[in-house]
This record gives C-alpha cells, sequence and structure tokens, in this order.
C-alpha cells in the first residue's frame, strides 16, 4: 500500500489524508527520492501536454505557420476557458486554415466561473473552443495540417499525425505505448499508461534538454521558456500551475494532469518529478508537486511566498477564519 503522503487537519485532528507515490529522478534514471510504488502505471492524461507539443515545434510547424510564443505555451494547457484563451484557439486554427468545427475534443463550460458566468450572461452556449484541451487540440490540427494530413479524425491512435504524437511521447519516456496499455482520455485522445518512474525520466529528459535530438532538445528548451513567459496560457487565473510558474519562471516547469497525477521538472538540476494520489485528488498532487519543489530547489532566501504557500495551504472557512491545514507527511520530509 503506498503511504500517505498528504495530511488535512482541521484544528488539532487529522481529518483527512491522501495515500500516493512520487518519484525524483534525473535524465539517466537516478533516483535522487521516492516514496511509494514509483512503478506502478498511471494514465498521465494532461500532464504530459508539454511532450505531446514537441513535434509541433520541433518538425518547424510552429515557425511555418507563424504561432506566437503565447501559443506555443497554450498548446501545452489545460486552460480556464477565459476570453483570452478561446482567442487563442481561434487565432491558432485560423493560422492552419481552420476553425472550431475542426476541434474534436467535444464541449464544455469553462471551468473557471467568472468566464462561464460570462459566458452564460450573453446567452451563447460553450464550444469546443471552452474546453479545457482546445490548445493542446489546437496544436495538433496545426501539426496535420502542416504535415499535409486531413486532420479529420486527428483524435484516434492510428490517424498519421496521432502517431507522430505518440511516437514522441514514447521515446521521452522510453515505454512502450501500444494496445496493451492505451485507454481514451475525456478530450478523446489516447492515453496511456505509464509507470510514475518513466514519467518522471521523461520530464528530467525535458527539462534537461538530454536523452534526445539536438532538435528536440531545442524544441523543449522553446517550449519551456514560452511557458514560462506565459504561464496564463498554460492554466489560468488562480490556478497552482500558472500561479507557481508566474513566482519562479523558467526555474519550473510543472503541468497537471487528472485524477491526482502531477508532473514536472527542474530544469537548472536536470530533474523530473511525477505524483499520482491514490484516490485522484488534485489538491494532494499538487501540495506534493510544490514539496518536491521546495525540497530540490536551490536558493539560499528560503522558500518563495507563493511556493510557500503551495506547499503548505491553509484551509479558511466561509468567513475566513483559519480552521486547518494541508501539509505534507512525514514520507514527505524524511530526509
Amino acid at each position: 500500500m503506498d503511504p500517505i503522503l498528504v495530511e488535512v487537519t482541521r484544528a488539532a485532528r487529522v481529518e483527512s489524508a491522501h495515500r500516493g507515490a512520487v518519484v525524483v529522478l534525473d535524465a539517466a534514471g537516478a533516483v535522487a527520492f521516492s516514496a511509494g510504488d514509483i512503478d506502478q502505471a498511471v494514465y498521465p492524461r494532461s500532464a504530459v501536454k508539454a511532450l505531446l507539443a514537441l513535434p509541433m515545434v520541433e518538425t518547424g510547424a510552429a515557425d511555418r505557420l507563424g504561432l506566437t510564443e503565447a501559443e506555443i505555451a497554450f498548446a501545452c494547457s489545460s486552460h480556464n476557458g477565459e476570453a483570452f484563451h478561446v482567442a487563442a484557439a481561434q487565432s491558432m486554427l485560423r493560422k492552419a486554415g481552420r476553425d472550431e468545427t475542426v476541434l474534436e475534443c467535444g464541449s464544455h463550460w469553462p471551468g473557471y466561473e467568472p468566464a462561464a458566468y460570462a459566458l452564460a450572461a450573453t446567452g451563447a452556449k460553450p464550444s469546443a473552443l471552452h474546453n479545457n484541451c482546445s490548445g493542446k487540440h489546437s496544436g495538433f490540427i496545426c501539426l496535420a495540417c502542416d504535415r499535409g494530413d486531413d486532420p479529420t479524425g486527428y483524435v484516434k491512435p492510428d490517424h498519421p499525425t496521432m502517431r507522430q504524437i505518440t511516437a514522441a511521447l514514447a521515446d521521452m519516456s522510453s515505454a512502450t505505448l501500444d494496445d496493451r496499455n492505451i485507454a481514451v482520455d475525456g478530450c478523446s485522445i489516447p492515453t496511456y499508461a505509464i509507470p510514475l518512474r518513466a514519467l518522471a525520466l521523461a520530464f528530467a529528459r525535458f527539462g534537461a534538454g538530454q536523452g534526445m535530438s539536438a532538435d528536440r532538445a531545442r524544441a523543449a528548451a522553446r517550449i519551456r521558456a514560452a511557458v514560462a513567459a506565459h504561464p496564463e496560457m498554460v492554466a489560468g487565473t488562480g490556478r497552482f500551475d500558472t500561479r507557481l510558474m508566474t513566482e519562479l519562471g523558467a526555474r519550473v516547469f510543472v503541468k497537471s494532469g487528472a485524477e491526482g497525477v502531477f508532473c514536472g521538472a527542474i530544469p537548472e538540476l536536470g530533474l523530473g518529478i511525477a505524483v499520482k494520489c491514490d484516490d485522484g485528488a488534485g489538491r494532494a498532487a499538487q501540495l506534493v508537486t510544490a514539496a518536491m519543489i521546495e525540497r530540490f530547489l536551490p536558493g539560499n532566501a528560503g522558500p518563495t511566498p507563493v511556493l510557500a504557500e503551495l506547499a503548505r495551504p491553509r484551509l479558511t472557512n466561509w468567513n475566513g477564519i483559519h480552521v486547518g491545514d494541508i501539509r505534507p507527511s512525514d514520507a514527505l520530509t524524511a530526509n
């Protein structure tokens, strides 16, 4: 059984606890820290979007279509559906000579309540542009159109564009991705069960620029720089990913997945991070990710304010009264 990684307190008592696994390792595969079963295979879902964006950049498609750095960052996003996110998806599709009708991710209301309220106030309905995965899908369509592929059916595992994207993920993680570990993601693309250790390796490589071709290393560096310059594109107002990368810039890369998965990199150390909380709790996966960055990120000034807050969030009630905390367990703080 995986250890408890996160405890949720109310007054002096532990009210809830989250079990899971976490691994931090370098691009050679050497483990710097681990807890729990790091060889368990998990569906990384949205946590690997930056890796899926690599072909769009390394092939030159992004440049040939005139994508901005903000749009490259947006291709890695699980966004709030704010107006600037919708505009970015429209712009990317327009540059590919397409419109929203080509998106195959499905529609849902913006996850960010103010954006959803603003859309509802106009009397409009949400479209695929508001889907939190529309940035990734717009990137796939850009790649398909640049390749000369018909983008129809691009979400299918046997579509030529998707095969190229899947091959990049397999190369980065050194994992076998085939019919034995395939499933369908919420946005209809393939998702593959990959061991946590392999996910951390992929992000160590992504951050360090090691274990890949020169073109891919340049693409990874460009994606990291784009995200550091435009962290609002990756998630949005108030979100963990955006807040942490706004504060720390290019020193870190983090990306949320679904069901308690989080991945990240500390480029200056060449370290990759992969987290899975067994109960699927996003709040716990975020804290574990912040705690690992706090543990390893060099700096003599101690934790930065946002990082310290994200690594030990305070719980307040509707009157703003401090009633408890979310804190790392002994399994995370042990030397």
